[in-house]
């Protein structure tokens, strides 16, 4: 497990961490593909395979973050409110029980 301290480093500037090699590849992506995805190219794909990501981990995390980026634009036109803490700790302790990990 990560923890709070390190995920929050590793949003705020991924180049700083002690993330490995390929994560820091894959952030750099899925930034681009979310900040830029109109100029897009291979020549953005080919740091993350030379990093040594597999070429269904790239699709695998272009899925994800599709999801997520679709979940988040939604969740705004929405104007969904985020829960406190507490709620997403509740949630995670739920699933826990449930098997999730």
């Amino acid at each position: 497990m990560l923890g709070d301290d390190k995920v929050e480093a590793a949003l705020a500037d991924p180049e700083t961490t002690d993330l490995p090699v390929k994560v820091k590849a894959m952030m750099r992506l899925l930034t681009r593909v979310t900040k830029e995805h109109g100029a897009l190219t291979a020549d953005d794909v080919a740091p993350v395979l030379a990093a040594g990501v597999s070429r269904d981990g790239v699709l695998e995390a272009l899925a994800v973050g599709w999801a997520f980026n679709v979940i988040t634009r939604l969740a705004d036109a929405f104007e969904f409110e985020v829960g406190s803490r507490a709620f997403f700790d509740a949630g995670a302790k739920m699933l826990l029980t449930r098997g999730y990990k």
